[in-house]
């Protein structure tokens, strides 16, 4: 049987170094949601942590290791998530983080970034130019490249709450998980395929950020001209070959949203339940609520990824008055 690149051994002892307040988050049946989405659906809710994203269960692996050898300097790409993760796991430990993003990247992220105490350095053109950008300056400083879903210290991170979900009081059928680079997927997956391969592995990716979902699907990588989509944590135009290698092993389906279904979940998320997610997050929701019937009867498990989001946007998104952002 193929392997993945991860390791459940160390999943397990990722748990050790981790953050506690990054763990054990909260997972409940939300019956708010279900007479919307005509199945019972249960929240894991990755935003109830100092950084509102599951982005630092990694990087905590990655500010632990690097200060364990004595390095004093990393670099990222990110749209916004990781490098606020990065910047938080990193400051208390004495290392230098410079985030290299998209000018396009959402405001409330880039601030929240500056405010952590990283370096910003903002680039013309999208993700994949941040990328090329911030291997450039590893190379250039001699410092370590961060960089998320090709580095298992992302994956297995986030493959920690695959062991929390399979841990779980009730049993679920199916979990929906946000698909963007790909180390969400890959480690959920991994861990889930090993401890609850009954369960359903369901990818969600924007229609118009497709290029993981059509790699998925072709079996190989296959990159787009564009991703054009206002969930800007899974807008990726460039699969990595390891990660798409992982992802066909543990992933059951991949599906893709229209922008109104994502826009839809997230209002429904607000006014059902009280939460702010940010657009990636809401994947999950938007990919029931366009397969109503692929999902009745069954008890679904979505994972609210982030919950970083822009106030004015945020309101254009779901008609909320800005009052209601905190």
């Amino acid at each position: 049987m193929q392997r993945t690149r991860l390791d459940t051994a160390r999943i397990r002892a990722a748990r050790r170094v981790i953050d506690p307040v990054f763990l054990d988050t909260p997972l409940y049946r939300c019956e708010a949601l279900e007479p919307d989405l005509g199945c019972e659906v249960s929240i894991k809710l990755e935003t109830a942590n100092p950084v509102r994203s599951f982005k630092a269960r990694g990087t905590e692996l990655v500010a632990a290791r690097l200060a364990a050898t004595g390095a004093s300097a990393v670099v990222c790409a990110s749209a916004g998530n990781l490098g606020q993760a990065l910047a938080w796991s990193a400051r208390g430990r004495g290392i230098d983080v410079t985030v290299v993003a998209s000018r396009s990247a959402t405001a409330a992220k880039l601030d929240r970034i500056r405010a952590l105490g990283a370096r910003l350095e903002l680039v013309d053109g999208d993700h994949e130019s941040a990328r090329e950008r911030a291997a450039a300056l590893a190379r250039r400083d001699g410092i370590r490249l961060l960089e998320d879903s090709l580095d298992l210290e992302t994956c297995e991170g986030a493959a920690t709450i695959g062991l929390e979900l399979a841990a779980a009081a009730r049993p679920f059928d199916a979990v929906l998980i946000a698909l963007g680079g790909g180390a969400l997927a890959t480690g959920v997956g991994h861990v889930l395929k090993e401890a609850a391969p009954g369960v359903e592995v369901i990818c969600v990716q924007p229609l118009r950020a497709p290029a993981m979902t059509l790699s998925w699907r072709a079996r190989r990588v296959v990159t787009t001209d564009s991703a054009d989509t206002i969930a800007d944590g899974v807008a990726g135009r460039c699969p990595l070959p390891a990660v798409l290698d992982d992802l066909l092993l543990v992933a059951d389906d991949a599906v893709l949203v229209e922008e109104a279904s994502i826009v839809a979940g997230m209002r429904l998320l607000l006014d059902r339940a009280g939460l702010v997610a940010e657009p990636s997050a809401a994947l999950g929701v938007a990919a029931i609520l366009e397969d109503r019937d692929r999902f009745a009867g069954r008890h679904v498990v979505t994972l609210l990824c982030g919950g970083n989001v822009d106030a004015r946007a945020y309101h254009r998104w779901v008609g909320a008055a800005p009052g209601r952002i905190r």
